[in-house]
């Protein structure tokens, strides 16, 4: 089964993004609100993916399937009012780990979120972040982008 590590933080402050790579990002997701497993659409520049993604915050499984243009249209119908878009920055941090670091467009703007991935549950836990990641909201639900994508910025 695969599994996903991972913990989301606000960011405080913007870090020099010019060696991150960019990519324009836009998903939808066809599953309901209230369906604890999301089943997501995601367009990344020109490559499309289908991902499953079950309940959980810190770790959760996480399955993905990349699919064609064509496919990826015929079901970007049904994320109507379910969906997001946002730019993606992914860079390297000074200790070596990886950081996806997302401004989301448009309804979700100017909101900021930076995530990093861990191989066990207790390097998540024991992860000191660095000084420009905000607050940590791993386990606030609000910052799932499925939840964002439905109810707009948290409060």
């Amino acid at each position: 089964m695969s599994t996903e590590i991972e913990r989301k933080f606000l960011v405080a402050e913007l870090p020099d993004l010019s060696g991150a790579d960019k990519a324009v990002v836009r998903q939808g997701y066809l599953t309901a609100p209230d369906d604890s497993t999301e089943l997501r659409l995601r367009q990344k520049d020109d490559k499309y993916f289908l991902t499953l993604k079950g309940a959980g915050s810190l770790v959760r499984v996480e399955r993905e399937a990349k699919i064609t243009a064509e496919q990826f249209e015929t079901f970007w119908p049904e994320t109507e009012g379910r969906r997001v878009e946002k730019e993606r920055y992914t860079g390297k941090m000074p200790d070596g780990r990886v950081f996806e670091l997302d401004i989301f467009l448009g309804n979700l703007a100017p909101l900021r979120l930076v995530e990093v991935e861990f191989d066990t549950e207790a390097e998540a836990q024991a992860y000191t972040p660095p000084d420009w990641f905000g607050t940590d909201v791993t386990a606030d639900k609000r910052y799932k982008n499925k939840m964002m994508a439905i109810k707009g910025v948290p409060i």
